[in-house]
């Protein structure tokens, strides 16, 4: 594990694989470094592979107060360790946090995206998700961190049976842990203003960009990827057989090697 140092003095720790052109991997909700140890193992040959945790997550510090445009900073510093440009690699909420920093100009060669989960802004899903974010934070003020991953498994569709199996699973405790950062993935979807697909902010990033989403996954992931990809100025889009929310590394790594050749 190796650190450095955001802008405001937080430490971000990250791990490097491999040697060749460097790429960043940005995690999602409950991600840490460790997430992307396998994607990163399988690119390692052709590129310098960086995974990190996010503020609040493993070895990482948490300056209060939170704010998105703290994350960018953060991924700045720990592009700055790659060598002061890389491709970037952001999943599901992780993707919209890697289109907001290449947005406010990081220095991004390339950015592949899977799966960013926006919607489209009808009535009913900008009411769902200030909803989700009054009553997330609400739980995280009161200390029910159980409650709150609890409230995120729903929103994101796991059945209630589900949900009450995981809260026994050994893996929960850690879970629980990483709990207060989802308020941080809320306010990277701004779901306190109802989480609609930020159009004007998409067409600002220039860069060849890569949308990738699985052809098993919800038709309205696949829809959402689509839209991104048109809406940037050098997008293309991939769709991925039998490949869901929870791709599998050796699927994905083979098209992010073409995308980032």
């Amino acid at each position: 594990m190796e650190t450095v140092h955001s802008r405001d003095g937080t430490p971000i720790a990250f791990e490097r694989t491999g040697s060749g052109p460097a790429l960043v991997c940005v995690g999602g909700a409950l991600n840490d470094r460790g997430s992307a140890a396998a994607l990163a193992g399988l690119l390692a040959g052709r590129h310098t592979v960086l995974t990190y945790d996010r503020r609040g997550r493993g070895g990482s510090g948490d300056t209060p107060p939170y704010a998105v445009d703290r994350e960018i900073e953060d991924l700045a510093a720990v592009i700055g360790a790659a060598g002061g440009s890389a491709a970037v690699y952001g999943m599901s909420s992780g993707a919209v946090l890697a289109l907001r920093a290449a947005a406010a100009g990081l220095p991004v060669t390339r950015l592949a995206l899977y799966e960013p989960p926006f919607h489209a802004g009808h009535d009913d899903r900008l009411i769902r998700s200030r909803a989700y974010n009054t009553e997330l934070t609400g739980l995280l003020a009161d200390g029910r961190r159980g409650d709150a991953l609890a409230l995120f498994m729903g929103s994101v569709g796991m059945p209630p049976e589900m949900v009450a199996q995981a809260r026994g699973a050994p893996m929960w405790p850690a879970l629980e842990a990483l709990a207060p950062t989802l308020a941080y993935d809320s306010a990277v979807m701004d779901d306190a203003e109802g989480g609609a697909m930020p159009e004007a902010l998409i067409r600002r990033v220039t860069v060849p960009a890569l949308v990738v989403a699985g052809g098993d996954s919800p038709a309205w992931m696949r829809d959402t990827a689509r839209r991104v990809a048109a809406l940037l100025p050098a997008g293309a889009e991939r769709v991925l057989d039998g490949q869901t929310h929870d791709v599998a590394p050796e699927a994905l790594a083979p098209v992010l090697a073409d995308f980032l050749a």
